[in-house]
């Protein structure tokens, strides 16, 4: 493992200094899911939720979130963000969330995928509680990132 990266001599952390860092094409890939009652499942797919377009404010939301994330994640840096897709697909047993994020940067963009992706659920959950107080995110991973000195990582 090394070094402790974010900690600094005598332990505090710290956030690490990335100028020497070359600047690349880096992209990350998350999913999560969020687990829905049968009922909720339904009103989704119908179009009927209360409060209005469910899918579309959890897309904005996921969008908001990897914005936001250096504001969120204490030690992650800011970074332009030049893309952010976020893709939500109701299956039998909730909501599946898939976000691709991309930079051109000296840091990868794994944790504004990873709150992206969260954030999205939370907005879901927001916006089918009435129908689903029991809703449940689960499964927040990423599952490829590329980039960066460790070029191509994919999950097993």
């Amino acid at each position: 493992m090394g070094e402790l990266t974010h900690l600094d001599e005598s332990g505090a952390a710290r956030m690490v200094d990335v100028s020497a860092k070359d600047v690349s094409v880096r992209t990350a890939r998350a999913s999560g899911r969020v687990l829905l009652s049968a009922d909720a499942v339904a009103v989704l797919r119908s179009g009927t939720v209360p409060k209005g377009d469910a899918i579309g404010v959890a897309r904005i939301a996921g969008i908001q979130g990897a914005k936001r994330t250096p504001d969120l994640i204490p030690l992650c840096h800011p970074i332009a963000l030049h893309g952010v897709k976020v893709e939500i697909a109701v299956v039998d047993a909730g909501v599946e969330i898939i976000v691709r994020v991309k930079t051109a940067d000296r840091t990868g963009v794994e944790m504004e995928a990873l709150t992206a992706v969260t954030v999205a659920g939370l907005a879901m959950i927001d916006m089918i509680k009435a129908v689903d107080p029991a809703a449940v995110i689960t499964d927040v991973r990423v599952e490829e990132k590329t980039g960066g000195k460790t070029g191509v990582w994919t999950r097993p």
